[in-house]
């Protein structure tokens, strides 16, 4: 017998758990007519939580019970099946595209949950995301979500990476690589990787990816030439392009603009109440800069590059002519 109740605590303290997890407190007689034991025994349960990490605080007095509060650790938490499922949905729907935010911690997140859902649960979560669609998206491509967990493990893992890459010229190749670092730059999500056939780092375009599997064989991690990844990336994406120096001010305050264009473009300073700066750096297309300043619903003036000026000029023109209206180009 002592056998038997001795193997059902580990279920019994993941049910109290469970129950503990939710925001609210729950009286001593309750957790025990939940778990069918005595209250001295849900003590005992609550002290070995606390043992484990789990800051469970106890109330007294007749309305008192036990809850779980914030800690010092974040100790493992225990989902049940609807939670995981929302959980595994939103962090799918937030990688699929590189949206600002939404940085190499979530893929991190959706790898580990998605390696411990069972099957039962992995077939729920791509029947939601099928049926459904979002109403906007971000402005880079979209990946598939199972793409960027396979690189996220094998990366975290010290596991060899083989896939297909097709490059800007539609040139297709196998690489293989050492995998170091996922990086999101707010439109498109890229992979840090040693190629072990070119014998170097390379960085790869994530939406330019298909079949990438982690191969098992495990590698030991070499140091990166040139600081943290993300700055190799801007160094990578530097190379071979132009960049631009942009100077826009707008006719609204910072707060509404910085909330309607992505932070690589450059910081937004407030001039006054109902007026703002943006001055920064671009490598984008002077087409792609020109809309994105076009649709963040304000009054603005370009004062550079003056690409940009002349493109909005004239983008402004065959707007005008579009609708039929007469007007007078970007304010």
């Amino acid at each position: 017998m002592t056998g038997a109740t001795g193997a059902q605590t580990p279920i019994r303290l993941l049910q109290l758990l469970s129950l503990l997890q939710t925001p609210r407190e729950w009286p001593g007689s309750e957790l025990s007519e939940r778990l069918g034991v005595s209250r001295r025994t849900v003590r005992r349960d609550v002290d070995r939580l606390r043992d484990l990490g789990y800051p469970v605080q106890a109330s007294q007095g007749a309305l008192g019970g036990y809850r779980l509060v914030a800690g010092k650790a974040m100790p493992p938490l225990v989902l049940d099946d609807e939670e995981a499922v929302a959980i595994a949905v939103g962090l799918r729907a937030g990688a699929g595209h590189a949206v600002e935010g939404v940085e190499e911690a979530s893929v991190r997140a959706l790898a580990k949950l998605e390696q411990v859902l069972p099957a039962r649960l992995r077939h729920r979560v791509s029947a939601l995301q099928t049926a459904t669609m979002p109403l906007t998206s971000g402005d880079g491509a979209s990946i598939a979500p199972e793409t960027l967990t396979v690189m996220a493990s094998a990366a975290a893992g010290h596991e060899r990476l083989r896939f297909s890459y097709r490059a800007g010229d539609g040139t297709q190749t196998r690489r293989l690589t050492e995998p170091y670092r996922l990086v999101s730059t707010g439109r498109r999500w890229y992979l840090v990787a040693y190629d072990i056939d070119r014998e170097d780092w390379r960085t790869f375009r994530v939406d330019r990816v298909t079949e990438p599997f982690a191969t098992g064989a495990r590698f030991a991690p070499r140091e990166l030439p040139k600081g943290d990844a993300a700055e190799f990336i801007r160094q990578s994406l530097g190379r071979g392009q132009r960049s631009y120096e942009i100077d826009v001010t707008f006719a609204a305050p910072a707060e509404f603009v910085a909330a309607r264009l992505p932070s690589a473009l450059g910081t937004v300073e407030p001039l006054d109440a109902g007026h703002c700066r943006l001055r920064g750096t671009a490598t984008d297309s002077i087409e792609w800069l020109a809309v994105r300043l076009a649709i963040t619903d304000c009054d603005f003036t370009p004062h550079g590059p003056p690409e940009l000026v002349t493109y909005l000029r004239a983008l402004a023109h065959r707007l005008t002519r579009a609708t039929g209206d007469a007007g007078e180009g970007v304010s």
